[in-house]
């Protein structure tokens, strides 16, 4: 399915429901180039000066599952850059290949920055207000938010959903300068509480400014619409908070 939105299309609720909706801003397909590789991202406008999202995509690459989260945050007024941090036409549908790819850039931490900040920069030549700018992602890509924080980078945020929270060795939240949101399911096998008290451990030493929230009986992916880890109840309350960091940390 082509990753460009016509104006008027059916989005899928929240609540598991397909209704018809407007699109207020038009989204599309963008390539950009780093370090002679081809990225594939997905830009939507809210207008000039829009407060500026920008989305990382979990272990299946960029795919309409953050096209339809991109413009759902642009009808709310927000213009969003969804990165693409494997490489225009890497989708991966096989789990050793999502596993290749995300590996990849686990074991090359410097190159997974380079790509944040490359996806960041191309926003920006596209009128996104970096300035006033925070950072989502889902699973790997709530993984490499928080990369990004680590970092030290200058974003109002940084925000994951059930997204991987082990620091790697020899890293800290020293310099991080945005405020950090973790959303995560209390029933993920995956990424476990013992590393979620971990990171909260981890936050707190540095001080941070963080919130830190379970969702009790969610899995991993439990906002991932369609799904059978899709958990209705936790996808609303944790993308209602989510909205609710944007308006607090963004400027309008």
């Amino acid at each position: 399915m082509s990753l460009i939105l016509g104006r008027f299309h059916c989005l899928l609720l929240l609540a598991g429901l397909s209704l018809c909706s407007t699109v207020f801003a038009q989204g599309r397909s963008v390539d950009y180039e780093v370090q002679g590789t081809v990225y594939d991202g997905y830009f939507v406008s809210a207008g000039k000066d829009a407060p500026l999202v920008m989305l990382v995509h979990d272990w299946d690459g960029l795919t309409d599952y953050e096209v339809k989260r991109a413009n759902m945050l642009a009808d709310m007024g927000y213009s969003v850059f969804a990165a693409d941090l494997f490489g225009k036409g890497i989708r991966p549908t096989e789990v050793k290949d999502k596993r290749q790819h995300t590996g990849e850039l686990y074991k090359d931490r410097s190159k997974m920055r380079s790509l944040l900040r490359a996806a960041l920069k191309q926003a920006q030549s596209l009128g996104g207000n970096t300035d006033n700018a925070v950072a989502m992602g889902y699973c790997f890509g709530g993984a490499a938010v928080l990369e990004w924080a680590r970092s030290g980078d200058k974003l109002k945020g940084f925000a994951t959903f059930h997204g991987g929270l082990a620091t790697p060795e020899g890293q800290d939240y020293q310099h991080t300068q945005g405020k950090i949101l973790v959303m995560h399911g209390s029933a993920d096998t995956a990424i476990t509480m013992d590393q979620f008290a971990a990171l909260t451990n981890e936050l707190e030493s540095a001080g941070v400014h963080h919130e830190m929230i379970t969702y009790s009986g969610a899995p991993h992916a439990f906002t991932v619409f369609g799904s059978s880890r899709y958990r209705e109840d936790a996808d609303k309350k944790s993308w209602a908070r989510f909205t609710g960091f944007l308006e607090s940390e963004l400027k309008e």
